[in-house]
């Protein structure tokens, strides 16, 4: 499956088959989430926070392209990725786009 940001695909005619979307809500257990708390007095980077996201964007991502399939779809464009704030320490990721299947 070939994921895109751009509208379209160089070289290639589509025909457009609808929006796809895929989401998570993930969260860090309570005690990295203290330690992350420790770490705001310091400064730094929030390894396991960075990990977690990136864990989100994969599953939201993956998601994303199983409901590409079900649609027969070749490729999705115009692929972005949004986050919000869920409560303390839990994120949602979504990653959405437009399922194009090629001509």
């Amino acid at each position: 499956m070939l994921i895109v940001t751009t509208e379209h695909v160089s070289g290639k005619e589509t025909e457009m088959l609808g929006l796809v979307k895929g989401s998570t809500i993930q969260t860090v257990n309570a005690f990295r989430d203290i330690g992350a708390g420790l770490k705001t007095l310091v400064g730094g980077e929030l390894k396991k926070y960075n990990e977690m996201m990136e864990n989100a964007r994969e599953i939201a991502t993956q998601r994303m392209v199983e409901e590409a399939e079900k649609l027969g779809a070749d490729a999705v464009v115009s692929v972005r990725f949004a986050t919000s704030s869920i409560m303390q320490s839990a994120a949602e990721v979504m990653a959405y786009g437009t399922a194009v299947r090629f001509r």
